[in-house]
């Protein structure tokens, strides 16, 4: 488990990171230092080069995000941007050409948040689209469009979604973007591994295109190397597109910090204090990279990033399965220990309240690990840690409780399956469905069959697997959530393959388990 939050150790770390309240309140447009960026030095290039996104939408706002970077790929990390604070002013308008402005106002753009801005929007209208914008120094910034969560009180509210994740920019185009963008869903849920740590070399670079440069090269560490790494991965344009097309929700898997890790544990062997160094600014970078809330800004290596959002007919419950996790097990009884942790003991009440409690008509858990049952070696899984699946399980199962699909990430496949009471029994009951995700881009082309379907399919409770790129696009409304697994034929030679749909399936209110409907 994690040290306390404001243990002395914890304060040296926060201490180290260099951000305090007052950048963050100026960043999300909360207090002010508004004005004090009127002398800072003039901007002769556009800063706007890594686009625009919005999340975290709720039935009356969203956050807005954008970062300062004339120079993105600048090698100290800062974007090309003077130590300066800069005044960013926003618009949301009922209209793209912004003559029905609804909500304007300022952030302060501060090198101690890589110039990031994530100004919190409210007042708007339940179900309605919104186009927005920024302003500094005469620059105007790309336009974005969000649209807000349908009214929670209405029984009959719908949305379309996408899921996606892990998107290795080095392994291939970020084509399945410009489809998943194409379809225009309400809402995009991100589900980890949105940048990968490793050096970028002429060993791992499968995208048909130069390598970026020895800047690239090393495994990111510092501050500097993850906010680099970051403007690689947003130097795509399928991927800014597609943040400018629709609110997100993110949270983030192992990739951003370090493969593998386990709360405070580095799996290759880094000393504890190294680790949480690294963690912090991984975070931190996470946080200046991302349209997430204020709660999620690192303070030192600690950051909170499970929430929950009401949206239309659903509670999303976003996991955090990285930050509080027992370590891998050593041996099959440490495993199958009773008290093993996926979660943490405090994050595990949280979400069980929360499934309990919840009058919408769906629980959608988004999260980065398979939890469905496959093979006893699959330990960075929740094969891993059985017990605290049953957990899970078990409260899923609870009378009263409202239907849970999950949607998943990490696994670079297009999988499904149902979720039983227990899987010790393939006759106990139903208790759920998932739905994991492909990559965008991780693995290269892939293919529809390959080394790892026999382990998955193996097993009567699942029920469809395809090993190529792409992602999931759902719908949701009162009666039923469907799943439309998204592909791409390749992505390592360019950016122009086209979408198409695998398989669709959907899982009604009144009936446990998924269906095939194509």
């Amino acid at each position: 488990m994690t040290s306390p939050p404001h243990s002395p150790r914890r304060r040296s770390f926060l201490q180290a990171a260099g951000v305090g309240v007052g950048a963050l309140l100026a960043g999300a447009g909360l207090a002010g230092r508004a004005g004090a960026a009127g002398g800072a030095p003039r901007l002769r290039e556009d800063p706007y080069r890594l686009g625009v996104a919005s999340g975290e939408p709720a039935a009356d706002g969203a956050v807005l995000w954008t970062r300062l970077a004339p120079d993105p790929l600048a090698g100290d990390g800062h974007g090309g941007m003077p130590r300066a604070g800069y005044d960013v002013g926003w618009q949301v308008a009922e209209d793209e050409r912004f003559r029905r402005v609804v909500r304007a106002g300022s952030a302060v753009a501060l090198p101690e948040l890589g110039h990031s801005v994530h100004p919190q929007v409210r007042g708007l209208r339940p179900g309605r689209q919104y186009f927005y914008r920024f302003r500094t120094q005469g620059h105007t910034s790309p336009v974005g469009r969000f649209r807000t969560a349908p009214d929670p009180r209405s029984a009959r509210g719908s949305f379309r979604f996408a899921t996606a994740s892990c998107q290795a920019w080095y392994h291939g185009y970020f084509s399945a973007y410009r489809d998943l963008a194409a379809q225009d869903p309400d809402v995009v849920f991100f589900l980890g591994d949105y940048i990968y740590e490793y050096g970028i070399t002429a060993a791992n670079m499968w995208r048909s295109a130069p390598l970026p440069g020895a800047r690239h090269e090393i495994e990111t560490n510092t501050l500097a190397d993850y906010r680099v790494r970051y403007a690689l991965f947003k130097s795509d344009p399928d991927l800014q597109a597609v943040h400018a097309a629709a609110p997100w929700i993110l949270t983030p898997d192992d990739h951003e910090v370090q493969n593998d890790y386990s709360d405070e544990k580095s799996y290759y062997g880094l000393s504890e204090e190294d680790f949480l160094l690294r963690r912090a600014v991984a975070y931190r970078a996470f946080y200046e990279n991302c349209p997430l809330p204020a709660l999620a800004l690192a303070h030192g290596p600690d950051a909170r990033l499970h929430r929950r959002l009401r949206y239309g007919p659903a509670s999303l419950h976003v996991l955090d399965a990285r930050q509080y996790r027992d370590p891998k097990p050593a041996d099959a009884a440490e495993q199958h220990a009773p008290g093993r942790t996926m979660l943490g003991a405090e994050q595990e009440r949280w979400l069980y309240h929360g499934l309990r409690t919840s009058d919408a008509r769906w629980n959608l858990l988004l999260q980065q690990v398979g939890l469905v049952r496959v093979t006893e070696n699959r330990v960075d899984q929740w094969d891993g840690y059985p017990a605290a699946r049953q957990r899970l399980l078990d409260v899923l199962g609870e009378p009263g409780v409202p239907p849970a699909v999950v949607f998943t990430g990490d696994c670079h496949r297009s999988i499904a399956g149902d979720l039983l009471a227990d899987f010790a029994d393939p006759g106990s009951p139903v208790v759920g469905s998932e739905f994991l995700g492909t990559s965008i881009a991780s693995d290269g082309d892939g293919a529809p069959t390959d080394n790892y379907t026999k382990d998955w399919m193996q097993h009567p409770w699942m029920r469809f697997y395809d090993g190529r790129r792409g992602y999931v696009l759902g719908h949701a409304d009162a009666d039923a959530v469907t799943a439309e697994y998204r592909a791409v034929p390749y992505v390592r030679a360019d950016n122009r393959a086209a979408g198409f749909t695998l398989d669709r399936f959907l899982v009604a209110h009144d009936r446990p388990g998924m269906q095939k409907v194509s």
